[in-house]
C-alpha cells in the first residue's frame, strides 16, 4: 500500500524534467509521469490521450474523458499515477478541474479530489541564466532532448546553427524567475509543503534524487538502483560561452 495515490512534478522547462519522468518511470513502480495536460486547449488534451471528440459533446464530459485516460496512461500497476505540470500550463490545467468542482476550494482541493492524496515535487533550476540559455539554444537549433548515446531523442524543429541573442535570454531569465514565484505562491496559498528537488541534484546524483520522491511516496527507494539515465546532458561550450557573455553584459557576478 502506497503512501499517496498520484504526485505531481511542478516545474518549468530545462529542469530536467524529462529525464526525471524517465527514471521514475523505469522504476516499474511510480508511474509513468508526462505532461497529460500540457497545451491550453482541450482538443489538444483529447489527441494526445486519444480521446474521441465526436463522442463527448459537453466540456465538462471532454475534461473527465481526458483525466481517465490519462490515469490509465500514467499509473504504475501498483495504481500510483505520476504526472508533470510545467508552469505556464498551471492556469488553464486548474480552470477545467473548476468544471469538475465548482464549489470554493482551493485548487490543491480539486486536484486531490480528481488524483487522490498527492504528493507535490518541486524541481526547479537555481541558476536562471544557464536554464535561459539551454531554453534559447534548444528554441533556435530545435533539439530539446539527446539520448545517452548522442541520438536525437526530441527535435521540433529544423536543424540550425544558435545565435546568440541577449534580449532573448533576458526575457527567458524574466520568465523563470516569474515560474519559480507562482510556484512558489500557490505552495504559500495552499499549504503546499513539496519535496523540492534541484537540478543539479538531480544531474549529479539521479538515484539520490528518486529515492527523495521514493521514500515519501511509500515505495521502497532500492527502486532507483535499477534504473539509470537514458538522456545526455546538452550543455556544451556554446552554452558556456552565452552565459558568461549575458553575465558580463548584465552585470552579473
Amino acid at each position: 500500500m502506497t503512501a499517496y495515490a498520484s504526485y505531481v512534478i511542478c516545474t518549468a522547462p530545462r529542469s530536467g524534467s524529462t529525464l526525471l519522468c524517465r527514471l521514475l518511470a523505469e522504476t516499474g513502480v511510480a508511474g509513468r509521469p508526462a505532461s497529460y495536460f500540457h497545451e491550453p486547449a482541450l482538443d489538444a488534451w483529447a489527441r494526445r490521450l486519444g480521446v474521441s471528440t465526436g463522442v463527448v459533446a459537453a466540456e465538462r464530459e471532454m475534461v473527465e474523458a481526458c483525466i481517465q485516460a490519462a490515469l490509465a496512461r500514467g499509473r504504475s500497476d501498483n495504481g500510483v499515477f505520476g504526472l508533470r505540470l510545467q508552469r505556464p500550463s498551471f492556469e488553464f490545467f486548474f480552470s477545467r478541474l473548476a468544471l469538475l468542482y465548482p464549489d470554493r476550494v482551493t485548487e490543491r482541493t480539486r486536484f486531490e479530489r480528481v488524483f487522490g492524496r498527492t504528493l507535490f515535487i518541486h524541481l526547479s533550476r537555481a541558476d536562471k541564466v544557464e536554464q535561459a540559455v539551454s531554453c534559447l539554444k534548444a528554441e533556435q537549433t530545435g533539439l530539446w532532448h539527446v539520448a545517452a548515446d548522442g541520438s536525437d531523442v526530441e527535435r521540433i524543429g529544423p536543424p540550425r546553427e544558435p545565435e546568440y541573442d541577449g534580449e532573448g535570454l533576458r526575457a527567458w531569465v524574466d520568465t523563470m524567475i516569474d515560474y519559480d514565484r507562482g510556484w512558489n505562491a500557490w505552495f504559500a496559498r495552499d499549504a503546499i509543503t513539496p519535496v523540492a528537488i534541484s537540478y543539479d541534484q538531480l544531474s549529479g546524483d539521479p538515484q539520490g534524487a528518486l529515492r527523495r520522491i521514493l521514500a515519501p511516496l511509500g515505495l521502497d527507494p532500492a527502486a532507483a538502483d535499477r534504473v539509470s539515465p537514458s538522456l545526455r546532458k546538452m550543455a556544451d561550450d556554446t552554452n558556456r560561452d552565452w552565459a558568461a557573455r549575458f553575465r558580463a553584459e548584465a552585470g552579473l557576478a
